[in-house]
């Protein structure tokens, strides 16, 4: 019985040691996230990696809901929201802590549906909602949606607001149009009562692009938009201070998905997921420079913000392109899960 009773001890005493062991070795392999960090989507598996820019290692994979599309880091870099899609019919955003590497409660939207693409402005999270054909913005501080509007337009799918947050852009799929929303202090009426204050409107212009048109982006000196359309393959130019089309290019870039200006502002890149090829045009010209065939589809797009790469995400074949902006060739591929889509910078000071 003694004997038992010192065997029993021993084997106690051996699995405890191995349970701290195991534990401690799993917590020096665990990887802590850099400082600035590169967020990458994977539909298919329903994650979100966060890769060192660096080392090109994926260094934590956070469980996100189905179909994320989108998503966006937080000023500071210590939150990620990742934009719950499901073609216009879902109303989550999912938050993430980035240091933590965990998630956190989910945003519902309701009323606003189909929330697809998102960016974080003045300490605000601004999205799509492409199901209600509007636009909508989450406050963390007060943990609300604060703010909505309408476009009035069909799938309304893409978004970006100025950094002073007074003008928001959309892309409206199938409308084939562009919204401009324009934060506007009218004032009193000559009518009105003395102790009558200016209030706030959003005045919206509509655009007419080409039907199709969903990846865009505006020059980094903030006086043109340009986008892509994947039906027709052109790409329609607004000049943004005049609010109306500026040029149309027949650049044929069908089934065109995302399309992003280097940040020197000398060339556009366009994805297309129809025929895999990263179209990449001179933005003075018009020409363009060179094709590159990336696989069977190219969606997403992310600058680096020194000028050196791109990294574009190649759904159909499951990795990410790095691109070199200097010889405009694939330099290396990244696996951050089946199905990547929406990529993002997350920079804490």
């Amino acid at each position: 019985m003694r004997y038992l009773k010192c065997y029993m001890n021993r084997f106690i005493a051996v699995n405890i040691f191995l349970v701290i062991f195991i534990y401690a070795a799993v917590g020096c392999n665990a990887q802590s996230t850099p400082r600035r960090s590169l967020l990458a989507l994977s539909k298919a598996d329903h994650t979100m990696a966060i890769v060192d820019p660096v080392t090109l290692k994926v260094v934590a994979r956070i469980p996100v809901g189905i179909d994320p599309h989108e998503l966006v880091a937080s000023s500071d870099g210590k939150r990620a929201y990742v934009c719950i899609y499901g073609g216009g019919s879902l109303y989550e955003l999912n938050v993430i802590d980035l240091v933590a590497q965990k998630p956190l409660p989910n945003i519902d939207t309701r009323p606003l549906f189909g929330p697809h693409d998102i960016t974080f402005i003045n300490g605000k999270a601004w999205f799509t909602a492409e199901g209600s054909k509007s636009i909508g913005r989450y406050d963390p501080a007060t943990k609300k949606l604060d703010w909505s509007m309408g476009t009035g337009q069909d799938r309304t799918h893409m978004i970006y607001v100025t950094p002073d947050g007074r003008k928001i852009y959309t892309t409206n799929i199938s409308s084939g149009t562009v919204s401009i929303f324009v934060d506007t202090l009218i004032q009193p009426a000559r009518t009105a009562p003395p102790n009558a204050k200016p209030r706030q409107e959003w005045m919206h212009t509509i655009v007419p692009t080409a039907r199709g048109s969903e990846g865009f982006d505006v020059s980094p000196d903030g006086k043109e938009l340009w986008t892509a359309a994947s039906e027709d393959g052109t790409i329609s130019i607004i000049n943004l201070e005049t609010k109306k089309p500026a040029a149309k290019i027949d650049a044929k870039v069908f089934g065109a998905n995302r399309l992003k200006f280097t940040p020197d502002g000398k060339q556009v890149f366009i994805s297309s997921l129809q025929t895999g090829e990263l179209t990449i045009l001179d933005t003075k010209s018009y020409s363009e420079i060179k094709r590159l065939k990336l696989g069977r589809g190219a969606a997403g797009i992310l600058m680096d913000a020194d000028g050196s790469r791109a990294f574009v995400a190649c759904s159909p074949d499951n990795y990410v392109a790095v691109v070199d902006l200097k010889t405009l060739e694939v330099t290396s591929r990244l696996d951050v899960g089946g199905v990547p889509d929406g990529l993002a910078w997350a920079v804490r000071p």
